[in-house]
């Protein structure tokens, strides 16, 4: 009899998990950016983003309360009727993934190498060692990791917001001056949509869940809801503390902001081992997230039965762990992280685009199909949120240079060239 992965994660763990995940590094980075497109009124950028992730969020949601399985994506299009696309779907997940994992493990090399001054390589790969280290022990292990580094990540906001609130009212500021029109807000929006990626990946530990048709709507909800309103806090406080056109020439914009409290010069340094913490925690969920895919797929039988594997005492895919490992070691030697970011960010968006899609083909196809949560807002069967987040995700989609859609096209041509292999029984 083959042993199934532990379900250890209540309602918290598996918020704390979306939470850390969402925040990543991203806000650390992105609201100066935003705060250049459209001013001191960058908070709105945020909620306007957090609209646009809840369309799809909302989508997995419903979807993952039918089919709590790991490999989330690729079962939802299985079940919709489409096996290439079932497949495809899964390795450009698996592929953006690794690359994430590997990009992110450099962001967090830049950060201690800054710090302590040893080798951004060696750093990257050590970190992946560790961190696959952790998620082979068990999910309840990497749980508390996740919690911890979260507890960290959302500490360094909290701080931001409290500095910032002790300026509120000192200075004249119009929380509600667009430099750009609602044209800037708009590319602010879209930019910060980012900061919001991850919650997607809750559908992917459903497997490892307790009760997860009761939990996962909730957890998707509850952690959407808890950044958006620290973003929401965070940018307010950001741009009363500095000028908006101050963060938006930093590649430190919250570290600029906090310099101009009494921390004074120190901020840059303690912001430096907070973004340590949020990058690492970003590394520790993709590498979670990779190897429950693999594991997923060879489930499915998708991909070679040998990475479906789970070890007897640990309870976790340990032969998808490693694989995953290696590949984002290998990754690391790219080097060049925007190109790695932007096929990630990419990689996203199509994937929301299809699962919308299966939310939508899935309401008429299998219309008695158990739904212990449902999206709001329905014309009979027809889910207008998911028909919303479809549309914005084709939208973003054509927002991409030609070069990361070329890379991308170019894993999507290996992917299939592997289902073909696959198909034919070549590889086993």
């Amino acid at each position: 009899m083959s042993i199934g992965l532990k379900r250890e994660l209540g309602l918290f763990e598996t918020t704390v998990y979306g939470i850390g995940i969402i925040l990543g590094a991203g806000i650390y980075a992105l609201i100066g950016e935003a705060a250049g497109l459209t001013g001191n009124s960058v908070w709105l950028s945020f909620v306007v983003g957090a609209l646009v992730a809840s369309f799809t969020g909302l989508s997995y949601a419903e979807l993952a309360t039918m089919m709590p399985k790991a490999a989330a994506e690729y079962n939802y299009l299985k079940k919709a009727g489409s096996k290439v696309l079932s497949f495809l779907i899964g390795w450009l997940i698996l592929f953006t993934g690794v690359a994430a994992a590997a990009a992110v493990a450099l962001g967090f090399a830049g950060y201690f190498h800054g710090l302590f001054g040893f080798p951004i390589i060696l750093i990257a790969i050590i970190l992946i060692a560790a961190l696959s280290y952790i998620n082979f022990m068990g999910i309840k292990e990497s749980s508390r990791f996740n919690i911890i580094f979260t507890a960290v990540e959302v500490f360094g906001l909290i701080a931001v917001i409290i500095l910032g609130f002790t300026a509120f009212g000192k200075t004249q500021i119009n929380y509600l001056e667009f430099s750009n029109g609602t044209k800037g807000l708009l590319s602010a929006a879209a930019l910060v949509f980012f900061a919001y990626l991850g919650f997607e990946e809750i559908a992917n530990i459903s497997e490892e869940a307790r009760r997860p048709k009761k939990i996962l709507a909730k957890a998707f909800i509850i952690a959407v809801v808890i950044t958006t309103i620290l973003y929401i806090l965070t940018s307010v406080a950001a741009v009363t503390l500095a000028d908006s056109k101050e963060l938006s020439s930093s590649k430190s914009p919250l570290a600029v902001a906090v310099s101009k409290t009494f921390l004074g010069n120190n901020a840059f340094t303690i912001m430096s081992y907070i973004a340590l913490f949020a990058t690492a925690n970003t590394v520790l969920v993709m590498l979670i997230v990779g190897s429950r895919m693999m594991y997923g797929m060879s489930k499915g039988g998708a991909l070679p039965k040998l990475l479906g594997i789970v070890h007897k005492i640990r309870g976790t895919p340990h032969i998808a762990v490693i694989v995953v490992m290696l590949f984002s070691m290998i990754f690391v030697f790219v080097g060049e992280i925007t190109i790695v970011a932007n096929i990630t960010s990419l990689g996203a968006f199509i994937t929301f685009g299809l699962v919308n899609g299966a939310l939508i083909w899935l309401r008429f196809k299998y219309p008695k199909m158990d739904r212990p949560f449902k999206t709001p807002v329905n014309i009979g069967k027809f889910p207008i949120l998911a028909f919303l987040g479809l549309l914005t995700c084709i939208f973003m989609i054509f927002q991409f240079s030609f070069t990361v859609m070329l890379y991308t096209a170019v894993a999507m041509a290996a992917g299939l060239i592997l289902y073909q292999l696959i198909e034919r029984k070549i590889i086993k």
